[in-house]
C-alpha cells in the first residue's frame, strides 16, 4: 500500500511506515539539509519545493498521507505564535492537499503545545475541518517510552480514517517495559568530538558517532541535563547545543535557583550525546546514515524526526485495520486514475 510523506525531514515517520509494510511513493521537504540523507536512505527522490507550491495533481494516488507540520509555532518553549506564524499556517496547506486527494487515511504529528489553552481552539478548528472534508479523526498525546523508545518524548498524534471506511482509528496499546539508555547506547565506544567549527569528521567506523563541541549556555545550566543508565533520555531536541549529557556523567549539582554546575573533578565526563547516540535514542538503526557538513544539521534532522518505533507501532495498527477491511469488504473505494476517468474500480488492493 502506497503512502505520500510531507515535511519528511530525515524520514523517521517514513521508516516506521516502511517497516510496517507501506511503500513510500512520494516525499516532500524544502529544507536542503535533509535531502541527501532522505534520498540515500529511502531510495526515492524528494520533492524539494515548499508544500505551498505543490499541486494536488502532482501527488500520486496513495492510500495515506503522513507528515509532521513544523512544530516551532506551537511549541511551549517557543514564541507560541501558532497559526499567526507562517510555519503554523503550513498545517492548513497539509489539510488542503488531503481534502483534494481524499486518501483513505492521514496522520499528522505535532508537539504537546498544540493542545495548550492558547492553541487548543485553533487545533479543534483543524479537527472540525477534517470531519467536514470526510474524515473520522482520533488524536492522542502519546508518550514514546511506551513504544520501545528510550526517551521521554510526548507528541500529539492525529489519525483520520475516511468516512467511507466506516471505522475510527484506535491507538495501539503501549508495551509494559521501558527501554533504558544502557540498553540503547551502552555498547557504543567513546565517540569523536566534531572537527574545527563543529564540522563533521567525515566517514567514521560507526557512522555519525561524533558530538558537538562548545560551551554550555546559562539556560542549559539552569537544570539537570543528565539521565542515568537505567533511565530514559530527556527529549532529543533539534539543536545540538541542547543535546543531553551522556549518562556516564554524574547528575549536575544544584547551586542556586535555576543554576547548576558540573561535579568538580568529573568535568571530563560531561559531553553531549553524539549524533549516533541521539539517532539510537530516536530508534534509527545504525545502517541509517545521516549526511551533513555541519554536525548541527545531524542533530537537527534527528531531533525533528518522529521516533521510528513510535511511527512503526501506529503504522502497524493502520495496516492491520486496512487489511482487515480489505478482507471483509472488497468494495472499499479508493482514489485511482481509473476512477477519475469514470471507470469505476473497487480497489483497495490496487494501491498495493
Amino acid at each position: 500500500m502506497k503512502i505520500a510523506s510531507f515535511f519528511s525531514g530525515a524520514g523517521g515517520l517514513d521508516l516506521g511506515f516502511s517497516n510496517a509494510g507501506f511503500e513510500l511513493a512520494y516525499a516532500n521537504d524544502n529544507w536542503g539539509g535533509c535531502w541527501e540523507t532522505f534520498e540515500k536512505n529511502h531510495r526515492i527522490k524528494i520533492d524539494k519545493r515548499s508544500i505551498v507550491d505543490v499541486k494536488p495533481e502532482e501527488i500520486p494516488n496513495v492510500v495515506g498521507f503522513v507528515g509532521g507540520p513544523p512544530c516551532q509555532s506551537w511549541s511551549l518553549a517557543g514564541a507560541m505564535k501558532g497559526i499567526n506564524d507562517p510555519r503554523g499556517k503550513l498545517f492548513w496547506n497539509y489539510v488542503e492537499l488531503i481534502e483534494k486527494k481524499q486518501p483513505l487515511f492521514f496522520l499528522a504529528e505535532n508537539v504537546p503545545g498544540i493542545l495548550s489553552p492558547q492553541h487548543k481552539p485553533e487545533f479543534m478548528k483543524l479537527i472540525k475541518k477534517f470531519w467536514n472534508i470526510g474524515y473520522v479523526v482520533s488524536f492522542m498525546l502519546m508518550d514514546a517510552r511506551y513504544y520501545g523508545v528510550p526517551q521521554e518524548r510526548m507528541r500529539v498524534i492525529v489519525v483520520g480514517y475516511h468516512k467511507k471506511l466506516g471505522k475510527k482509528f484506535e491507538f495501539p496499546r503501549g508495551y509494559g517495559k521501558w527501554v533504558t539508555l544502557k540498553e540503547a547506547i551502552g555498547d557504543l565506544l567513546e565517540p569523536r568530538p566534531a572537527s574545527e567549527k563543529n564540522k563533521t569528521n567525515g566517514k567514521l567506523e560507526i557512522p555519525n558517532h561524533e558530538y558537538m563541541n562548545g560551551g554550555f549556555s546559562t539556560i542549559y545550566m539552569s537544570r539537570n541535563r543528565v539521565r542515568g543508565w537505567d533511565e530514559q533520555s530527556f527529549t532529543i531536541q533539534a539543536g545540538g547545543r541542547h543535546a543531553p549529557i551522556h549518562p556516564q556523567a554524574p547528575k549536575m549539582k544544584l547551586i542556586g535557583k535555576n543554576k547548576r554546575e558540573f561535579i568538580k573533578g568529573k568535568e571530563h565526563l560531561y559531553r553531549r550525546l553524539s549524533v549516533r547516540e541521539c539517532a539510537r535514542i530516536q530508534t534509527f538503526p545504525d545502517n541509517f546514515v545521516f549526511y551533513y557538513g555541519n554536525v548541527a544539521d545531524g542533530y537537527k534532522m534527528i531531533g525533528n524526526a518522529v521516533p521510528v518505533k513510535l511511527a512503526e507501532a501506529i503504522a502497524k495498527k493502520i495496516m492491520q485495520d486496512l487489511k482487515g477491511m480489505q478482507e471483509k469488504d472488497r468494495g472499499v473505494i479508493c482514489q485511482t486514475e481509473s476512477q477519475k476517468s469514470k471507470e469505476a474500480k473497487l480497489c483497495l488492493a490496487s494501491n498495493q
